[in-house]
């Protein structure tokens, strides 16, 4: 708890550094990169003017002038960028004369430019288009439910573990050594959720369970032996992510309305016979002879025996023996 608090306290700290910073002080970052850029890396206001940081107001307006007609448009027909160095020349020297926005320039001259300057800031600059947030949300979510998934993983396995060793304990009693045989006993699943007339907690809902040797089963209703497992858990997966799930949805379903078209089709014309004298019968018509066969009592048994498999830990897995 103490962790969280200090973690909630550095972020607000984080924002109110990052909210401090207005219009005047987003141009004074964007002059200093466009510099930087454009003069060399490490060039500041007071070095690109060739004087002190600690220069007057009059020194600033010489070595203005002076700047000013070395860098002239006119002075320099071949650079393609003279116009912007001169604008920018003008900017730069209005920031220094005047007392506030030179103090404002001095706090990042002496403490550096920060890095992170503001979701604001990079908005205002680059202004992704819709597609470009849908792709960046998509990503987001989708790495969210990845993670989330990671942690339910790991807490699953932690799970198992500890019903495993429940059940182990509860069959082997005090042995090292697990007895011979089958051995029956029932393990909570839950916490206490409950408590007695004394306060004493009770135990959580019961399952009935199978361990013989160092396995360990799960116990249906029906007497079906689940395995228990790591493998019982599901682990992490991106193609169960929302949208490639929706993806994969989506490309099935196309696939499958394709593949029963082409099936009716193909049962259409195949349901057509020609005759001798050049009529068209068709076999299901009464008194051919012949019938489609229909979904009996075959068919229900196929859908009985699928649905049969059952649920261990959240993943579907079909019972391995009956006791």
């Amino acid at each position: 708890m103490r962790q969280f608090a200090l973690l909630v306290c550095f972020f607000l700290n984080i924002l109110t550094f990052v909210a401090a910073w207005d219009k005047e002080d987003y141009e004074i970052f964007d002059l200093v990169t466009a510099l930087e850029a454009a003069e060399g890396k490490g060039t500041n206001f007071y070095s690109w003017l060739d004087i002190p940081s600690t220069a007057t107001t009059a020194e600033i307006a010489r070595a203005y002038r002076k700047k000013s007609v070395q860098i002239h448009p006119d002075k320099n027909p071949g650079r393609k960028d003279a116009h912007d160095r001169f604008s920018r020349l003008g900017v730069i020297s209005k920031i220094l004369r005047d007392k506030e926005s030179r103090q404002r320039y001095d706090f990042f001259y002496k403490n550096g430019v920060p890095k992170w300057r503001g979701t604001g800031y990079y908005y205002s600059r680059f202004r992704p288009g819709l597609g470009t947030v849908l792709i960046f949300l998509t990503i987001l979510s989708s790495g969210l439910q990845y993670l989330v998934q990671k942690l339910n993983y790991k807490r699953d396995l932690n799970r198992i573990e500890e019903i495993i060793a429940q059940a182990k304990s509860a069959a082997w009693g005090s042995s090292i050594t697990p007895p011979k045989g089958q051995r029956k006993v029932k393990i909570s699943l839950g916490g206490p959720s409950r408590y007695d007339e004394d306060g004493n907690p009770l135990p959580g809902r019961m399952v009935d369970m199978v361990v013989e040797g160092n396995d360990v089963y799960m116990l249906e209703p029906g007497g079906n032996l689940l395995p228990l497992n790591s493998s019982t858990a599901v682990p992490p997966s991106i193609s169960r992510t929302w949208f490639l799930a929706l993806v994969v949805n989506l490309y099935t379903k196309v696939v499958k309305r394709g593949s029963s078209s082409g099936t009716e089709n193909l049962v259409d014309d195949e349901s057509l016979e020609d005759t001798d004298d050049g009529s068209v019968t068709n076999s299901d018509a009464p008194g051919s002879g012949t019938s489609t066969p229909k979904e009996g009592n075959g068919g229900t048994a196929l859908k009985a025996s699928r649905s049969a498999a059952t649920m261990a830990g959240g993943k579907r897995r079909k019972a391995v023996r009956k006791r």
